[in-house]
């Protein structure tokens, strides 16, 4: 098999960007083109933290993701979603993993990523509006990789395991950059929500173009 002609230097063109504090590569045309490889084989994504600046995938795999500390709970039936673990208690850990000085930046998505959720529907019954029957799940996420936009300070996406009704295909599973790049999986139930959760988080670092081979869809 004939080697790749630009594969030793595109690895150079990665340990550059790991060994920069600002993720910098020159802008001359023979960087440019290895850049534009290394997006593409999604071994770099723009830098959520630097202007300008590139993070490698192999830099972000050392990286943790965040969920729900008692979400398996909910899965095996032995919690409800009112017991679990508060996406603002999710967002707490996520922000406490970054260098110091990222968090301030951090706390500024703090109301988009982890503000309180409507997670109660209305029900009318002769008009009269009757409370819910039970809390719907609705919880947090985070995972190092980028969208069409970079990420959430320290290179994070961020999204939602959500129940919209008590029906089947009523879960699904969001992703976010920190922009409007979104990919969406419907799920059929609870479980097939969760499992692909798990599946999501095992896959992380990612570039959201790469989750359609998960069967997300943008959304």
């Amino acid at each position: 098999m004939p080697r790749d002609p630009n594969a030793q230097f595109d690895q150079a063109v990665l340990e550059m960007i790991e060994h920069s504090p600002a993720g910098a590569v020159p802008v001359t045309p023979a960087y440019q083109d290895a850049l534009s490889r290394l997006y593409a084989a999604h071994q770099a994504y723009a830098d959520a933290d630097h202007k300008d600046g590139h993070v490698t995938a192999r830099s972000l795999s050392a990286l943790p993701s965040f969920r729900a500390a008692n979400l398996d709970g909910l899965a095996s039936g032995r919690l409800g979603a009112e017991a679990l673990e508060p996406n603002a208690s999710i967002f707490d850990r996520y922000v406490r993993s970054l260098r110091p000085e990222l968090r301030a930046r951090a706390e500024g998505f703090r109301q988009t990523v982890a503000g309180r959720p409507a997670m109660h529907r209305a029900r009318h019954a002769g008009g009269e509006r009757l409370p819910p029957a039970h809390d719907l799940a609705h919880t947090l996420f985070l995972a190092p990789g980028a969208g069409p936009h970079p990420g959430l300070p320290g290179n994070y996406l961020y999204g939602f395991v959500l129940q919209a009704g008590d029906g089947p295909g009523t879960w699904a599973v969001h992703i976010h950059d920190r922009d409007d790049g979104a990919m969406l999986f419907r799920a059929p139930s609870m479980q097939a929500a969760l499992a692909k959760l798990g599946e999501l988080l095992e896959s992380a670092p990612f570039a959201m173009a790469e989750l359609e081979a998960l069967g997300f869809a943008p959304g």
